[in-house]
């Protein structure tokens, strides 16, 4: 199994996370993105979306899109529900990070981390500001509530909205407004196989 990503974009980081949890072996391959690794022939045969992470499984065996990655590795294991509405909680938990959190607090985190916060591009930053405090307030409130965003247990929802939340504060978010996120990062660092993204 190997796993082309980048440590420290969440989008991948999440899926080493995950496999340090599960203990799942696998070979990790660097692909930088700033340098065009996935815009080249050999990667776009892979993944013709030419994005990161890739998982493959074998020969002409591939899939992308981070949550699906994370679902497929954690079938059957105590991180993804069988009960349908329990595994449905789950995934929309993952479709309101993609939607409503990523595009705001990852691309914030973008611009001023891997970017430098050019002055071409504040504008952009400046306004994926409110969009992002609203995902953490949305999950401030779940959170204030239950330890984990889909109830009693940590799952995969958990995961997925791990990566760009726990370091949100370089896209410009203090997290210090957010209690129950912060008390909620601690429980996952808390984890025995957990591993850090740096």
């Amino acid at each position: 199994m190997k796993i082309y990503g980048d440590i420290q974009s969440g989008n991948c980081y999440k899926i080493k996370l995950l496999c340090s949890l599960l203990e799942i072996e696998h070979e990790w391959v660097h692909i930088d993105i700033i340098a065009g690794d996935t815009s080249n022939t050999e990667f776009l045969e892979k993944n013709p979306n030419g994005k990161i992470p890739l998982l493959e499984l074998g020969i002409g065996k591939y899939l992308s899109e981070s949550n699906a990655i994370l679902n497929y590795l954690a079938a059957g294991s105590e991180l993804l529900p069988t009960d349908t509405f329990e595994l449905a909680k789950v995934q929309q938990w993952q479709f309101f990070e993609q939607y409503s959190h990523e595009p705001y607090i990852a691309v914030a985190r973008f611009i001023a981390r891997y970017l430098g916060l050019p002055k071409e591009r504040k504008e952009e930053y400046d306004a994926k500001q409110a969009g992002g405090h609203k995902a953490l307030a949305v999950m401030e409130q779940q959170l204030s509530t239950t330890p984990y965003l889909a109830g009693e247990l940590l799952t995969t929802a958990d995961i997925s909205l791990y990566g760009y939340t726990h370091v949100a504060h370089e896209g410009g978010f203090d997290l210090k407004e957010y209690p129950s996120v912060l008390a909620w990062i601690n429980r996952i660092q808390k984890n025995q196989h957990y591993i850090g993204m740096l």
